[in-house]
């Protein structure tokens, strides 16, 4: 598939959602997405050549070059996109963003909270714990699947489509829903695993993660949730840390701070009520974890999201 050159007469809507660089909202490091008409999209069609220091918001972002590359620095990873190339940034992530002299692409970003607490979500953690850069040789069976979701997104967005933002989110969906089933078909998933027995621990695995995202805030522990899984604790870990590239604890402490995330938009409720309410037994151990993950501290975070105020 060969991505569009797109021209500014392309989109009814193109004017107001053009580069908006001298309105976005900074707090130190923090970016507060300046959502159009109190949506919970935006689409940037953008050909500025300047750059962004490093910054990270509560949106997803997703970054498609159409002419020219376009550098993003994800905590500490570096990517050269390329036309023809997407990458996919998780909320809360760390980066930064340089664009060459000339160049035009589209930036995505998505308030993922509509869809994050549909129950078959957590199947889509391993995935969106970490950028993803999607390439045709990567890819390969869903590639042009992806773009042309991200297209059909971008034509609902700048039309006004009646409906837009509820086509946009099943699109949305549909686009995760495939990228899920190329992860757990991934021949290399399981290592030394045949094919019968992948799809069996791809299946126990994501039975795992509904069973953390509904339990997470009582007392879990890997004993546990191996016993539950059929495994013993030891190949638990290491099939657990194959399929979601983190271990146990890493991904319950992850799920646990999502909602925290969540929880700090509501005013009235304290930092340790929060700590509490999201699994976490330790006030201490909570903000150690948050200010370790999302670089500033709980209090910090609801000031600079704009949260809770």
């Amino acid at each position: 598939m060969t991505l569009p050159i797109t021209k500014k007469n392309d989109f009814d809507y193109y004017e107001a959602n053009h580069d908006w660089t001298g309105n976005r909202e900074l707090t130190d490091t923090c970016e507060i997405i300046q959502f159009h008409k109190n949506a919970t999209v935006r689409i940037w069609y953008n050909e500025q050549n300047c750059g962004f220091e490093p910054h990270w918001h509560t949106a997803m972002e997703i970054i498609m070059p159409l002419e020219n590359y376009y550098d993003a620095d994800v905590s500490n990873s570096f990517y050269h996109i390329q036309p023809g190339e997407i990458l996919v940034i998780p909320m809360s992530e760390i980066h930064s963003l340089t664009a060459p002299e000339k160049g035009k692409r589209f930036i995505f970003l998505f308030d993922m909270a509509p869809i994050t607490k549909l129950k078959s979500f957590s199947g889509l953690q391993p995935l969106l714990i970490q950028p993803l850069y999607i390439t045709r040789d990567a890819y390969p069976h869903i590639y042009n699947d992806v773009c042309d979701s991200l297209m059909q997104i971008k034509d609902e967005y700048f039309r006004q489509n009646e409906f837009a933002e509820l086509k946009i989110y099943s699109l949305l969906l549909n686009l995760f829903v495939k990228l899920g089933q190329n992860y757990i078909q991934k021949n290399d998933l399981f290592s030394n695993i045949g094919e019968p027995k992948q799809k069996e621990y791809a299946k126990r695995f994501n039975n795992i993660l509904n069973y953390i995202d509904t339990h997470y805030t009582e007392e879990l522990n890997l004993e546990k949730v191996a016993s539950l899984a059929g495994f013993s604790k030891f190949h638990f870990s290491r099939l657990f840390k194959q399929y979601t590239s983190l271990t146990f604890n890493e991904y319950l402490n992850h799920r646990r701070l999502k909602t925290a995330e969540e929880l700090l938009a509501i005013p009235n409720l304290s930092i340790t009520e929060i700590s509490l309410r999201s699994g976490f037994t330790s006030l201490s151990t909570f903000n150690r974890l948050f200010k370790q993950i999302k670089h500033c501290t709980p209090t910090e975070y609801r000031t600079k999201s704009g949260l809770g105020l």
